[in-house]
């Protein structure tokens, strides 16, 4: 308090009229914080940085959809985008540890998928209930297999893989990879070797019939590049009855179209629901041409795949 002479304030006042400044000016900052947004010491983003994802699934999975982007079906009004055909993108890189191949012997394929600093990834989505799907076909589009590998900690995908006649192999891997919170939706192929005497093998005259592990397999529709079709696939006994066709992998199949040439890779699911028992695709052909569509489905708890040559004007 001050005295009658108008001397100045005693220390101790002093010191107290300084703490309830600080205390009001921290209130003051906490509320133009909260007021903003509680961003007070974040670092803005800066324009044109792609934001993470809020969605637990980079697919709606109530809707058909084409692995490689999260557009809707028919969404671009053009055909489907092929995939496979680099072995890096978005940032990420495949890089298979092994190569080469014997032919017609079981030999482990090691990979990883690294990041844009290099380091392998370890944090991937789940969709259709693996977090990676991996084509390998021969580039004359025989000995497709749908395999899924196993991660280790470290990052590194494995699987036992055999390759049946020499050749050269396309190995495509299907993923959703997580870095920095952002799913990046990615597939990327590489080359696989086995040595030995080669002889392509000319592809099937188109047909809409097939057998595969003793049931008919047939469908109706016609892919074309200007819009979206359906194709209804029907999965028969060898007497032609109705069967029961089972979820594999979350769906009631899964759709593999490769493109000859350069094995441009689309992977369709389909509509939740059966059609009269039907398979229900959606899909717009990549670009004019003659591609392999492999179709796999479940019967009794047995996973089997029929395949179709089709040429697409």
């Amino acid at each position: 308090m001050g005295g009658g002479d108008g001397s100045s304030a005693t220390p101790g006042f002093r010191f107290a009229a300084i703490g309830a400044l600080l205390i009001v000016v921290l209130f003051a900052g906490y509320g133009l914080g909260r007021l903003n947004g509680g961003t007070a010491g974040t670092t803005a983003t800066p324009a044109g940085t792609r934001q993470p994802t809020p969605t637990a699934s980079a697919f709606d999975e109530s809707q058909p959809h084409t692995h490689g982007t999260t557009a809707p079906i028919g969404a671009t009004g053009q055909g489907a985008a092929v995939g496979g055909l680099s072995l890096s993108g978005n940032g990420l890189t495949l890089t298979p540890l092994v190569t080469t191949f014997q032919g017609g012997r079981p030999q482990r394929l090691d990979f990883t998928i690294n990041g844009p600093g290099g380091a392998p990834v370890t944090t991937y989505a789940v969709v259709h209930d693996k977090p990676l799907h991996l084509i390998v076909i021969r580039r004359d589009l025989t000995g497709f297999q749908h395999l899924h590998p196993v991660m280790a900690a470290d990052g590194t995908w494995s699987v036992d893989l055999t390759l049946a006649e020499p050749g050269v192999y396309r190995m495509i891997a299907d993923f959703t990879a997580v870095v920095g919170g952002e799913r990046l939706v990615s597939t990327l192929g590489s080359d696989l070797t086995v040595a030995g005497s080669y002889t392509p093998v000319s592809l099937p005259d188109p047909a809409r019939a097939t057998t595969a592990d003793g049931h008919q397999v047939g469908y109706d529709g016609t892919p074309v590049t200007e819009s979206t079709q359906p194709l209804l696939m029907t999965v028969t006994d060898a007497a032609g009855r109705p069967v029961t066709v089972e979820p594999y992998l979350g769906a009631f199949g899964h759709l593999v179209v490769l493109r000859q040439g350069d094995l441009g890779y689309v992977h369709v699911h389909p509509e939740t629901g059966l059609v009269d028992g039907k398979v229900k695709f959606w899909l717009a052909a990549p670009s004019p041409g003659t591609y392999r569509m492999f179709f796999d489905f479940q019967v009794a708890g047995k996973v089997s795949t029929a395949a179709w040559t089709v040429v697409v004007s």
